[in-house]
């Protein structure tokens, strides 16, 4: 990577527009939903023409595409951290909530419903396997009991999605079961439809993860 220092004037210049557009982009997900991004709407906020902005991205999709970069490598580093520091399951879940609360629209941009039209590159990808990853190493190192189920057969044939990582059907199970019942908490919660409903959601996800891990998620 080119560091700051070895970079000419106008790369540096480059380099802040660009991020003044994804900040500016990212206001408006905020406000309308990834499905309305505009650059036109961006370009007129920073007083630039249309045709000057696509200068720095080429359409609506490789912004977006920057963005979703983004968000995964965030988790994937705020995952990592977590991980060098000693985390578990339980450590992790909590690492994934604190990161998803701390920006909805970041959180629903990879986790939510797919942006119309959109289809994010394969390097995306690449990031979001690192974060299952660190995820799958934590739930390998809790001990396993219980039968075999008829699922575990199934994911042994079906692993793509964990990559090259060994794994036994057994973890790919438990990581898979982890995931996607406290994605589900947090997306309800972050969509605000437990609104009224008068209780923690924060109470109800460290439920749901005791549940997961067997102990008191502390």
């Amino acid at each position: 990577m080119v560091n700051s220092e070895a970079k000419t004037p106008r790369e540096r210049y480059r380099a802040q527009v660009r991020t003044e557009i994804k900040q500016r982009a990212w206001e408006q997900i905020a406000t309308a939903g990834a499905s309305a991004l505009s650059l036109n709407a961006i370009a007129k906020q920073m007083g630039m023409s249309g045709p000057a902005l696509y200068r720095y991205f080429s359409g609506r999709d490789e912004l977006i595409t920057e963005l979703v970069r983004d968000a995964y490598r965030s988790l994937a580093d705020t995952f990592r951290a977590a991980s060098e520091a000693g985390a578990g399951m339980a450590a992790l879940a909590h690492a994934l909530r604190g990161w998803a609360l701390q920006d909805p629209q970041r959180y629903f941009l990879i986790y939510g419903t797919p942006v119309p039209g959109y289809h994010a590159p394969d390097d995306t990808t690449a990031i979001s396997s690192e974060i299952m990853a660190t995820l799958l190493d934590a739930c390998a190192a809790q001990p396993l009991d219980g039968p075999a189920t008829p699922f575990d057969a199934h994911i042994e044939d079906h692993r793509d999605w964990a990559a090259d990582h060994p794994a036994p059907p057994a973890v790919l199970h438990r990581a898979l079961t982890f995931w996607t019942r406290l994605h589900g908490v947090l997306s309800l919660e972050l969509a605000g439809q437990f609104t009224g409903m008068g209780f923690d959601p924060a109470q109800l996800f460290t439920a749901e993860l005791d549940d997961l891990v067997g102990t008191p998620a502390t």
